[in-house]
């Protein structure tokens, strides 16, 4: 039986329980790209499984809402007051997340993510505006409601996380293996939104280009292309509801070789 990718052959709950949690593999030993699947679900889910502690009685609620993720990889969150889950956030912020990668077939043959860390809300103004233009360029439809003074900006601070990545296919993940480390990228982090503006409104035909030859060849060239965001390893772009990430081939840590790699990448797609 497909499950969680574990051998339970001949093994009973009461044996399990005295040899203790099972042992899994790193990112560097789970025979696949366990890290790489672990960050490209991290940054092309647009929803996910929050599950958060009920404080009356301890028990995990789990609750479904929309993603996006911070420039180093962290997920953001848009919550209202209203929501239960935001309630126990406030009292308690352990939380873990399910990222479920979709496709046809059976749901468990495809990747998902468990996340687990601490979700709370961005006070400071600047990380809460990159917040509020890194989501709202995910979710367009939020900006009915984000500025609602009931909602507010929320970020898991990631400590580790579990992937399946399919059966027989598991690994444990370190925080380095989730988020990436932004020392070094200032420079890209300040031109963050010009960058994402310029693509968006002069390059339109380049990141359509970018979605439907590179990142994902079998995507329908129909509809318009945007960037929904740029880091160090990649650009995120999105269609309606359709995401995808194209990596670049090399960190990028500046203005100028950000250019410079998606020109190349321009070029290379045109000839693809």
């Amino acid at each position: 039986m497909q499950g969680d990718g574990g051998d339970r052959r001949g093994v009973r709950g009461e044996d399990r329980a005295k040899s203790g949690p099972a042992e899994l593999p790193g990112a560097d030993e789970a025979g696949f790209d366990a890290r790489g699947t672990a960050r490209t679900l991290l940054r092309t889910t647009r929803a996910g499984a929050l599950a958060s502690l009920d404080p009356a009685g301890g028990h995990p609620l789990a609750t479904l809402v929309s993603l996006a993720t911070d420039i180093d990889g962290a997920p953001l969150m848009l919550l209202s007051q209203l929501s239960a889950h935001r309630t126990n956030l406030e009292c308690d912020p352990r939380a873990s997340l399910l990222l479920a990668a979709q496709g046809k077939g059976d749901p468990l043959a495809h990747p998902r993510l468990s996340l687990i860390g601490r979700v709370s809300r961005i006070d400071d103004a600047n990380q809460a505006k990159r917040a509020r233009s890194r989501f709202l360029a995910r979710h367009p439809k939020a900006k009915l409601y984000a500025d609602f003074t009931d909602f507010g900006w929320f970020r898991m601070d990631v400590e580790r996380g579990h992937l399946n990545g399919g059966f027989a296919r598991a690994a444990a993940l370190t925080r380095a293996d989730l988020i990436l480390d932004l020392s070094g990228a200032e420079a890209l982090i300040a031109a963050h939104d010009g960058a994402v503006a310029h693509m968006n409104e002069d390059h339109a035909d380049a990141l359509t280009l970018y979605a439907t030859r590179l990142a994902d060849p079998g995507q329908a060239a129909g509809g318009v292309w945007r960037t929904t965001g740029l880091d160090p390893e990649g650009i995120d772009l999105a269609c309606g509801d359709r995401c995808t990430r194209l990596p670049f081939p090399v960190p990028v840590t500046t203005p100028d070789t950000l250019r410079t790699i998606l020109a190349d990448l321009a070029r290379k797609a045109r000839e693809a």
